[in-house]
């Protein structure tokens, strides 16, 4: 099952009892999600909490998230129990004594980028991002679900980063590499090899001397990968630190069992073994930069065009609680910038930015068409628009953009909701309704016959 190369690796290999962990990866993958906790408050039936996050639990069997409007409307993401990690790591390395600019260099599909949205708070900017087009996609829709507000998605490559010197406090690299902690994944077998592997550690070699130069003196990197391999691992940091002014950070772990401290040559790294762990194969570690760095002054003349008309401020302040300085013209309506405007205008000069912040509405004949961002964000005012709370049927009907028969008086804009969350927008006409649920997030899936499907029960 495993590769030969791979196994013999092991036998020899520090911190690993190689028999207990191939038997580990034969195993089933343990079934792990974070919740949303600005959005729901709520805890899954018969759960298990991951210790080390403060929102995660181990759920006893793996559910449909496609049938569940609480997944589609952000109210929990399905995140590997491992890397939920990240939260405790941050947690001990970063100082909170101010807003916070943080990178998530390799984003996709977006697990950990809500999770660090959570982490470091609404004053805060979180810059996501994904080189490949199609995951940056995919990467802009798991961030829009979660609704925070403070998260700005970008679609460049780590050498674009170097030129934004000096700017972030905190940088994760959670790198590209031969995974091996996936091995329950046929995926994941089928594409390893030995040359495989060593071009993981040449490329995050070069993923991390790019990207060096964005962190601000003092600052925090953190470094993580889903593979047991060390030359991806502490090898690469113990390179990367002789060649830079840099130093490693030692974590507490007394109070999670099963984490495995790796010490190498100076480096403190953290192993997740799924003998040993209730997740799958992990390793994170991070460096705090010692030497000097500059900071380029990143202040701009203001644009006065970009600012909303009085008439559109209006509305927009009716309708959200968003800062009023954040607001500015999109192209046809108004939204919320996830950062200030120098902020804004230093990271578009450098990067491609996929994702400025939230769309509040768009203006088309004089009228004010709300966004389904809006639906799904944390700042929409509760009370604006009138709400049709709907039951499951209903709700998949709505996200597979069916015709729906609703039964209320409200006419014009009306949130439909699930359970008490939002989930999107409808018209109602007088003598039909519009969906505005987004068509490239619809619901292609059939539904089950029987009616019963098989979605998160909450206490």
């Amino acid at each position: 099952m495993f590769p030969q190369e791979f196994k013999e690796r092991l036998k020899g290999q520090k911190y690993i009892d190689e028999k207990a962990l191939l038997k580990a990866l034969e195993e089933p993958s343990p079934v792990s999600i974070r919740i949303n906790p600005s959005k729901w408050g709520k805890r899954p039936s018969n759960s298990d909490i991951v210790p080390w996050c403060s929102n995660g639990f181990y759920l006893k069997n793996r559910p449909s998230y496609t049938l569940d409007p609480l997944f589609h409307s952000g109210c929990y993401y399905p995140q590997e129990a491992s890397s939920m990690f990240l939260e405790e790591v941050i947690k001990q390395a970063s100082c909170f004594t101010a807003d916070l600019k943080v990178l998530d260099l390799c984003a996709a599909p977006g697990g950990k980028s809500t999770h660090i949205s959570d982490i470091i708070g609404q004053g805060s900017l979180l810059v996501a991002n994904e080189t490949i087009r199609s995951r940056a996609a995919i990467l802009n829709e798991t961030i829009t679900k979660w609704g925070s507000g403070n998260t700005l998605v970008t679609q460049s490559d780590p050498s674009a980063f170097g030129r934004l010197e000096g700017y972030f406090d905190l940088i994760v690299v959670d790198a590209p590499c031969s995974g091996e902690g996936m091995f329950r994944s046929e995926t994941a077998l089928s594409e390893w090899s030995p040359a495989n592997a060593f071009h993981c550690s040449e490329r995050q070699k070069r993923i991390l001397m790019n990207v060096w130069p964005a962190l601000k003196e003092n600052g925090i990197l953190v470094y993580s990968t889903c593979t047991f391999n060390p030359g991806e691992n502490e090898e690469n940091l113990k390179w990367f630190i002789e060649k830079n002014e840099a130093e490693c950070i030692h974590f507490d772990i007394a109070g999670f069992n099963g984490i495995t401290e790796i010490d190498f040559e100076g480096i403190s790294g953290y192993g997740f073994y799924p003998d040993k762990v209730r997740g799958e194969g992990f390793f994170i570690s991070a460096i705090r930069k010692t030497g000097k760095q500059e900071v380029l002054n990143i202040k701009y003349q203001k644009n006065i065009a970009l600012r909303p008309d009085k008439n559109d401020l209006k509305v927009a302040e009716e309708w959200t609680s968003f800062s009023k300085e954040r607001l500015l013209k999109s192209p046809d309506g108004v939204m919320s910038f996830s950062c200030g405007i120098d902020d804004y205008f230093h990271i578009y000069r450098n990067l491609k930015i996929v994702k400025a912040g939230t769309n509040i509405f768009v203006v088309k004949n004089k009228n004010y068409l709300p966004s389904h961002e809006l639906a799904l964000s944390h700042q929409l005012k509760p009370g604006v628009f009138p709400d049709i709370g709907i039951e499951l049927s209903e709700a998949l009907s709505y996200m597979r953009r069916d015709n729906l028969l609703l039964k209320t008086t409200s006419r014009g804009w009306n949130l439909v909701t699930f359970k008490g969350i939002n989930i999107g927008f409808i018209n109602n006409l007088g003598n039909r309704w519009n969906n505005y649920f987004p068509v490239e997030w619809r619901i292609r899936m059939n539904l089950p016959e029987s009616g019963k499907e098989n979605i998160i029960e909450w206490d």
